[in-house]
C-alpha cells in the first residue's frame, strides 16, 4: 500500500466528512495550516491505524510532527 497515497485520501475524506476546507497537502505544509482540527486529526489517526495496523504515535520516544511530510514520514517508518 503507497502510505503518502493513503495518508492523502484520509486527509481529504476526513476534510470532506467534517466540511473543512483543506488546503493543498505538500510535504512543507504546516500541519497546524492544514485545515483540520484536532477531532479531525483525531479520525485521520484511527483510520490510518485501521489501514496500517500501526498507530506510530503510541511510541514514548517519538516527538510529534509538524509537517504534513513529517506526519506521513511516521507511518513509513512505523513498524510492522
Amino acid at each position: 500500500m503507497d502510505v503518502k497515497a493513503e495518508v492523502i485520501a484520509q486527509f481529504t475524506q476526513v476534510a470532506a466528512e467534517q466540511g473543512m476546507q483543506l488546503a493543498p497537502l505538500t510535504d512543507e505544509l504546516a500541519l497546524f495550516d492544514s485545515g483540520l482540527d484536532s477531532l479531525c486529526f483525531a479520525i485521520v489517526v484511527v483510520r490510518l491505524e485501521q489501514s496500517f495496523g500501526v498507530d506510530p504515535f503510541s511510541a514514548n520516544d517519538l516527538s510529534f510532527p509538524v509537517t504534513f511530510g513529517d506526519f506521513i514520514g511516521c507511518y513509513q517508518n512505523a513498524d510492522n
